[in-house]
């Protein structure tokens, strides 16, 4: 059965907005977009849903979370603790606190096993992150030591169904006794190595790196996509280097904030001028023709899984327009991904993940945390 959705504004692409627009959906595809006097003569027997006043946009991205925590003091304990029926479940209710806050496509970037409940959006999945023995995030089970190890890993989680291959390049902040932030825990020829076996199933991958070092030796690497990329060198030391980021652009691999609506809190933490210097990466490595694809670290204490709109807000605090925010949490999230020839727009071919919100998103970025309708892959939430 078609489903014609008609709204006063419907946004193909968030540079084409149509005026009493329409979107038509068949069997989980978008069949047409258009004016609504076009597009309704298409449609087969529909249901029609009409929103006046609302605006229809495609589903948004969360490129980067952790389903298996729970956003709160105690994730990281209450993880541990948990069997995998209790992390299924709560897996299971993150996922569709995401669809309802309009995300129709998610990747989980780092769990004990390459778990995907088979509920709510799209889902990309990368299974235990390589890490190095008692390194970052070595509780998931990924520790490796040496070439060998890290090919069998990667074939191991290639054959549990993982959709990407995850590294930690560098250290992080929620493993005791582990790497620093900035210190590298993989030099580049390990991570040519696991690049190159991730290539032998097909499969990109993401490298959390904070350390400008291993931000370098990633894109020497050819990684797909850079989680944090934060170019830290020390205790509130950075180093932005131009060459890394034009050799990102260059070999088109994305980068990915993982700012969630935490970034408030951080920036009075830190103060106008160092929050202005820490956050201004991302202007900075657009303005480097890096593309950024949108991503919250949803799981981490405080990360919540439900308020898209915090973590995007981010990016109209640094001066971006409401267009280019909408382009980043959808069709150029789509791209990092290599999704671009399956979602990210409304356009006929395209998976239906479609996001209808009331008011105007180009207007006002709050309209996102109004939403009248979600449609994952044709799938009404």
């Amino acid at each position: 059965m078609d489903t014609l959705i008609t709204a006063d504004r419907v946004l193909p692409r968030p540079n084409t907005p149509l005026e009493h627009g329409a979107v038509l959906v068949r069997d989980g595809e978008i069949v047409a977009v258009g004016r609504r006097d076009d597009v309704a003569p298409l449609a087969i027997d529909p249901v029609t849903r009409d929103f006046p006043g609302g605006t229809v946009l495609a589903g948004l991205f969360n490129v980067h979370v952790h389903l298996s925590f729970d956003a709160s003091p105690e994730m990281l304990p209450n993880f541990l603790a948990a069997d995998e029926e209790t992390l299924a479940d709560g897996a299971r209710d993150r996922l569709t606190q995401l669809l309802r806050s309009g995300v129709t496509t998610v990747r989980d970037l780092g769990g004990r096993t390459v778990s995907k409940p088979g509920v709510g959006p799209r889902l990309l999945a990368s299974g235990p992150p390589l890490t190095v023995p008692e390194g970052h995030c070595h509780f998931f089970g990924g520790a490796v030591s040496g070439d060998n190890e890290i090919r069998a890993l990667v074939d191991a989680n290639a054959a549990a169904g993982a959709d990407v291959i995850k590294v930690m390049a560098s250290g992080g902040q929620i493993t005791e006794g582990g790497a620093d932030m900035w210190e590298s825990q993989f030099d580049s020829a390990a991570l040519r190595v696991v690049v190159e076996q991730a290539a032998r199933h097909g499969l990109p991958v993401a490298a959390h790196a904070h350390g400008a070092d291993a931000i370098a030796d990633c894109a020497d690497a050819g990684v797909a996509t850079i989680e944090h990329c934060t170019f830290m060198t020390g205790p509130g030391q950075t180093d932005l280097r131009p060459d890394v980021a034009r050799r990102m652009a260059a070999a088109n691999i994305s980068a990915c904030s993982t700012s969630s609506r935490n970034w408030r809190m951080m920036a009075e933490r830190m103060g106008e001028e160092v929050s202005r210097r820490v956050y201004g990466r991302l202007p900075w490595l657009e303005e480097h023709g890096v593309r950024l694809i949108a991503g919250t670290d949803a799981g981490l204490r405080g990360s919540v899984f439900d308020d898209p709109v915090g973590a995007l807000e981010l990016y109209e605090w640094l001066g971006f327009s409401r267009r280019r925010i909408l382009e980043i949490s959808t069709e150029d999230s789509a791209a990092g991904l290599g999704l671009g020839g399956v979602t990210g727009r409304l356009e006929a071919g395209l998976a239906a993940d479609v996001l209808v919100v009331d008011g105007d998103p180009l207007a006002d970025l709050d309209a996102l945390r109004h939403p009248l309708l979600v449609m994952a892959e044709g799938r009404i939430a």
